[in-house]
């Protein structure tokens, strides 16, 4: 019984914490982790290990991929790069800026490089040409979480847009018109523009 109703308590602090947090959206959260990913909002009787103090690893995690797929919108199987989806996620919101690269505002290529110097260490051509030229061409069928998708205005037109693969379809990337969000490569105008996937050597 008891036990019951601790479990109880924490569904119930684990829903209302949903209810008084949102996604990061402004230069306000910019380097804030998200609240819920490090489940700081769950009851310390929650531990594992005989230690009553501090939430389970397992119980962090679940908390952390059931935040980053809400806000995110995708299905997650508990297994994925969590510092990256941590990285995007803190992204999400952050208005467009043409030339920039900084919570205040960033332009494609500029949120693609962040995000790599974040999660990998790794420092990308500013341009998403010069980051096309520098990948591996990957087919549209075997991209990977982490891989960049371009886009063109069709048959010998020149790259203008990139983002980052997530899985299933969507991709992270900052939009002129709502700055950074996760898409899908399936919505008519992506799909339309899509040129091409590639990997970044991270290693």
């Amino acid at each position: 019984m008891k036990n019951s109703i601790l479990y109880c308590l924490a569904a119930a602090s684990l829903a209302l914490s949903f209810f008084f947090e949102y996604a990061p959206n402004s230069s306000s959260t910019a380097g804030r982790a998200p609240i819920a990913a490090t489940a700081s909002l769950l009851p310390d009787f929650l531990g594992d290990n005989g230690d009553e103090n501090r939430p389970s690893a397992s119980t962090r995690d679940s908390l952390a991929y059931g935040y980053y797929s809400q806000t995110l919108g995708l299905k997650l199987n508990y297994s994925e790069d969590q510092n990256l989806l941590r990285t995007v996620t803190d992204w999400i919101g952050t208005p467009y800026r043409y030339g920039s690269n900084s919570k205040k505002g960033t332009d494609c290529s500029g949120f693609v490089t962040r995000v790599f110097q974040e999660v990998y260490g790794v420092t990308l051509q500013r341009s998403s040409r010069s980051m096309f030229e520098k990948v591996k061409r990957v087919g549209k069928d075997e991209m990977q979480s982490g891989d960049l998708v371009f886009f063109r205005r069709g048959p010998g037109q020149p790259i203008y847009h990139v983002g980052i693969y997530l899985q299933d379809g969507k991709f992270a990337h900052s939009a002129c018109n709502g700055g950074v969000m996760v898409s899908s490569l399936n919505q008519p105008y992506y799909h339309r523009n899509f040129y091409a996937a590639g990997r970044v050597a991270t290693n």
